[in-house]
């Protein structure tokens, strides 16, 4: 039997993880989305790893500029990880009105998040529909206590639920 898109997208709505938005940057613009690929792969060196669908404005931003920023959403963040997903109508621009910092490499990141990172892109594997980036974290920031987004089939969840 062969395995289809749709069969591995509802076996993966049993696996729970956190939510993240990645961000990037690129002389004016930036850009961000949504992501829920995300995970840390090594302590010594600190690298992480995201997936991007290929062709998207973050991904192109990302391999233009070779950085970007993971902002890991609390609890009470869901509206921002459907802006940045383009599940909000109207929301052209999905930094209008956010409050964002920097930390090494200029992207942007959430203010409100519980923890920010600051990556620098050092290999790149590209799918037939994604791109899995490895990324060296150049700089952490604690932005907020709490707890964490959580998403889990379909839908958003609190701890302790």
């Amino acid at each position: 039997m062969q395995v289809s898109a749709e069969m591995l997208r509802h076996a993966m709505r049993h696996w729970t993880t956190g939510v993240t938005v990645v961000t990037s940057c690129f002389e004016t613009q930036q850009q961000g989305m949504t992501v829920n690929s995300f995970t840390s792969i090594s302590l010594e060196p600190p690298l992480v790893t995201v997936t991007l669908a290929a062709g998207t404005r973050t991904q192109n931003m990302v391999e233009r500029s070779g950085v970007f920023g993971v902002t890991i959403l609390s609890e009470g963040q869901a509206d921002l990880s459907d802006r940045f997903a383009g599940r909000t109508p109207g929301e052209e621009d999905r930094f209008d009105g956010l409050e964002t910092f920097e930390l090494v490499s200029g992207v942007p990141l959430l203010q409100d998040g519980l923890v920010s990172l600051d990556c620098r892109v050092v290999h790149r594997y590209p799918t037939v529909s994604s791109i899995l980036y490895i990324a060296e974290v150049v700089a952490i920031r604690h932005t907020s206590e709490g707890r964490p987004l959580v998403y889990h089939n379909r839908l958003y969840h609190k701890l302790g639920e």
